[in-house]
Order: C-alpha cells, then sequence, then structure tokens
C-alpha cells in the first residue's frame, strides 16, 4: 500500500458556492396507502470544495438524496441543481451528458471492467465520449492515487483498495464538478478504507475537488468538512469539523 500523509483540515471560513443543491426535494415511492415519502422537502447546498457526509439510518433517505442530486433519480417535487443547471429541465440525453461531463462516481462496488487494465478502467470515460484524455492531469491523478507501478494490471490483479483507487482516479479523470461516493469503504478492510478516504480529502484539498459520500460509518463521515444527518426523509442536523465520536454523538441524539 502507498504510504498517505494526512491532509490537514481547512481552516479558513469563507462561504463556498453551492456546486449542488437540493430545494424543497420530495421523492415518493408508490401511490396511495402503499407510497413511501423518502425525500420529505430537503433543501441542503452541497459547498464547492468540500468534502460533505451524509448520514441517517436505513431508510432515512441518504442514498436516495444522493441519486437524485447526482441524476441516477427523479424527483417527484422541487428541485436539485448541478451549479447553474437544473436537472429538472433536462431531457434523457442532456442528463446523460451532464452525467458524463460533469459528475463523478464512487460505489460500493468497484464497477471495474474486468477485461480492461487499470489504465484503461482510469481512461474509460474519455473513449465512451470520444475525447482524448488529458495526459498531464491523468499522470497527475495517477501520481495521486498511487498506481504508477499498477497500470498494466487488470482488476483481479489488484487488491481491493487498489481497485477503488482506480476507480476514484477514474471519477476524477474528467474534472467534474462533483464526485459522489456510495459507502466507498464498505467493501474494504480499515487500512484500505483510510486511504480511500484520505485520497478524497487529497482530492478536495489539493484539485479543490468536491466530493459528497452517503456513508453509515462514523470514523468514514469524520474525514468530511462536514456531516448531513437525515432521518425520515428530513435533514435533521448537521455537523462541522466531525470527529468520530461528534458523529457518534450526533446519531444517538436522533436515536440512529
Amino acid at each position: 500500500m502507498t504510504a498517505i500523509t494526512p491532509t490537514p483540515a481547512r481552516t479558513d471560513t469563507t462561504a463556498m458556492p453551492a456546486a449542488a443543491r437540493a430545494v424543497d426535494a420530495t421523492k415518493v415511492y408508490g401511490d396511495g396507502d402503499f407510497a413511501v415519502r423518502a425525500l420529505d422537502g430537503v433543501t441542503l447546498d452541497i459547498p464547492a470544495a468540500r468534502f460533505t457526509a451524509i448520514m441517517g439510518a436505513s431508510g432515512s433517505g441518504k442514498s436516495t438524496l444522493m441519486h437524485c442530486l447526482a441524476g441516477l433519480d427523479t424527483l417527484t417535487a422541487g428541485e436539485v441543481w448541478i451549479g447553474d443547471t437544473e436537472l429538472g429541465s433536462l431531457n434523457d440525453r442532456q442528463l446523460t451528458r451532464l452525467r458524463r461531463e460533469h459528475i463523478g462516481f464512487v460505489f460500493q462496488a468497484f464497477n471495474l471492467v474486468p477485461t480492461l487494465t487499470a489504465y484503461e478502467n482510469l481512461t474509460l470515460p474519455f473513449l465512451l465520449d470520444g475525447r482524448a484524455p488529458d495526459r498531464d492531469w491523468i499522470d497527475e491523478l495517477v501520481r495521486t492515487v498511487g498506481l504508477e507501478a499498477r497500470l498494466q494490471h487488470r482488476p483481479s490483479e489488484l487488491s481491493g483498495g487498489q481497485q477503488q483507487r482506480v476507480a476514484i482516479a477514474r471519477a476524477l479523470a474528467t474534472r467534474p464538478d462533483v464526485v459522489f461516493a456510495d459507502e466507498p469503504t464498505g467493501n474494504l478492510d480499515t487500512s484500505s478504507g483510510a486511504e480511500v478516504l484520505e485520497l478524497f480529502r487529497a482530492a478536495v484539498r489539493n484539485l479543490d475537488q468536491t466530493v459528497v459520500m452517503v456513508t453509515h460509518d462514523p470514523t468514514a463521515a469524520s474525514y468530511a468538512d462536514a456531516v448531513v444527518f437525515l432521518s425520515d426523509g428530513r435533514v435533521v442536523a448537521t455537523l462541522a469539523d466531525p470527529t468520530p465520536d461528534g458523529v457518534l454523538d450526533a446519531l444517538r441524539g436522533q436515536g440512529a
């Protein structure tokens, strides 16, 4: 494993513009007596160049919120924005293009193509979009994630932590406005998980990336600049400069 030096937290308090936001976001699944209100009027700004964690008990709406913010699901009512673009105003083709060009994704399952090398997986978004990758930027990403010696290896020849680092580099390769990460350390051991979380922090601190992570793990959430807590589809609390104990206390206060 590549040694990663912990990145110090930012100490400035300057207000940052919103990279993504929800305005009275409501999501209802089903009809009538069987309707489930997964999001219940959520209004939330995701500041640019910050690492935001979203937490809550099972069924709280955290994954639904992330999927709607990322354009993977649609709202029943309300609005979601990426920068200056309201996603509900886009047709399917425009939404696909926005996701491809402005949003990065990292999931618990690494979602790498098994027949491709690490480098080919990393640059796959460019192949799919018919664009040439920025070689200098790709080289910087490879150095950042510590994969210089593993670029010609296929996923089956990489550890779980290395596969997730490829997935993170792939998510960053197109310089997206926002990277959404859904339980990105769920399949990793403690050491590999810590490396992945430090990579997210480094991307925010050093590359001005915006990262939004859904997690159930208080230790993982403590790597973020702020934690947003959901319960029954509503934002019930936020915590700046979180620590594992602070996150646990906040969860206990909600009965999670």
